[in-house]
């Protein structure tokens, strides 16, 4: 411990210390291994407003879905908002938010949006190529028509729900969603 003189009684103090370092300050007992998606693991599916969904992760006790979403040039997704917090990631392409057109999402962009932020996701008519989204969202999708009356709303029960029977639908397999709490 360099130049500090030890005494008899910081002895223990330092064997305590060296026993919780040598068998690791984090327990590996009842660890599980990581799970990891590739993008090819799940289908991507079809919506009625013309994007596209893959669904990863659903935990259904906090309310929480994890999407990744195609969306066209041209493409306008209902205003809406969520009853919890959102996180994207942009992966490819750009969107904006029709309230907010000078903050534009370009490819590695993140983007965090707090309860109740009211928004009209948007891709420029004149977009390159489309745009291509991750998102974590906690609580509701809750949409609202111009007089701000709500007129739908989609939580992660319902989204597992859609997901897996567009998914049949299509004939394709949806096992490898993340769901936890089902």
């Amino acid at each position: 411990m360099g130049d500090i003189a030890m005494t008899d009684n910081q002895t223990p103090i330092l064997e305590l210390l060296a026993s919780m370092q040598s068998g690791g300050v984090v327990s590996k007992d009842h660890a599980t291994e990581a799970i990891l998606l590739l993008e090819e693991d799940l289908p991507w599916v079809d919506l009625p407003d013309g994007s596209q969904l893959q669904l990863l992760h659903v935990d259904i006790n906090q309310n929480l879905w994890v999407v990744r979403n195609r969306f066209k040039p041209g493409f306008c997704i209902d205003t809406h908002y969520h009853t919890g917090p959102v996180f994207a990631v942009t992966q490819s392409g750009e969107w904006f938010y029709k309230e907010y057109p000078d903050k534009i999402n370009k490819a590695g962009s993140y983007l965090f949006e707090p309860a109740h932020s009211l928004h009209t996701l948007t891709v420029a008519e004149d977009a390159k190529e489309d745009a291509v989204a991750w998102f974590a969202v906690f609580g509701s999708n809750v949409n609202v028509d111009e007089n701000g009356d709500v007129t739908s709303m989609v939580d992660a029960r319902t989204i597992l729900k859609v997901y897996r029977a567009l998914c049949e639908l299509k004939g394709e397999s949806c096992d490898n969603v993340i769901v936890i709490g089902e």
